[in-house]
């Protein structure tokens, strides 16, 4: 669904005209806050397929830290693989790398590990390895990345709409203050249900992800 469906979605639901462009009015365009604030409640509420992706990055000899570019601060990184050596680099705390490279020569080698350490000034975090890279390596870094508010009326939503547009007609209800029958506690219920339900049917996608199992 395009920004514009979700607000249209949610105007229907409070019995509201519907609009052309989210900005026709003070209305719609409080709506469509509401939608964005929806949306950052359900992106973060479990690792959605759909937001799920791999960077690519090629190191350089001598640099160790490199910015996921447009990751932002609100992502995940799931695992990193180093494609030339054809092995896992495994997570450690930045402590601890900071603690490996204590004797002053940082030492190169090829990646065995990664932190996250801080963000550039585009506001995207920064992966840090260790060893640092002694020279070319293609690694593959397995993201969740969340995105930006909703902004153009034909932004599409990646995530799945139906808790979204709940969401959004909860926090609607909230702030009316009358609501026609249905009280904003009562909608804020089916909203959790909703997105509920919702993860457990993409959670079926990743049973690796939520399925103990003893090797």
């Amino acid at each position: 669904m395009t920004y514009l469906d979700i607000v249209n979605a949610v105007m229907r639901r409070l019995r509201e005209d519907e609009v052309t462009t989210v900005s026709e009015s003070d209305y719609s365009r409080l709506v469509g806050d509401f939608v964005n604030d929806a949306k950052r409640t359900v992106e973060d509420a479990w690792d959605w397929t759909a937001l799920r992706t791999t960077y690519n990055i090629t190191t350089t000899s001598g640099t160790s830290t490199y910015p996921l570019t447009g990751f932002g601060v609100r992502g995940k990184v799931l695992y990193v693989h180093n494609l030339t050596t054809n092995a896992k680099v495994k997570q450690e705390s930045l402590q601890r790398i900071r603690d490996m490279n204590l004797a002053g020569d940082t030492p190169l080698g090829d990646p065995r590990y990664y932190a996250l350490n801080g963000a550039d000034s585009n506001g995207d975090v920064n992966l840090v390895l260790h060893y640092t890279p002694s020279g070319t390596y293609n690694l593959e870094v397995y993201t969740v990345k969340r995105t930006a508010d909703l902004s153009s009326d034909t932004d599409e939503l990646l995530i799945p709409s139906s808790p979204v547009v709940q969401w959004a007609y909860s926090y609607a209800l909230r702030e009316r203050g009358e609501t026609g029958g249905q009280s904003a506690a009562e909608q804020a219920l089916f909203a959790q249900n909703d997105m509920a339900t919702t993860i457990a049917l993409d959670a079926g996608l990743h049973p690796e992800e939520t399925i103990w199992t003893y090797v």
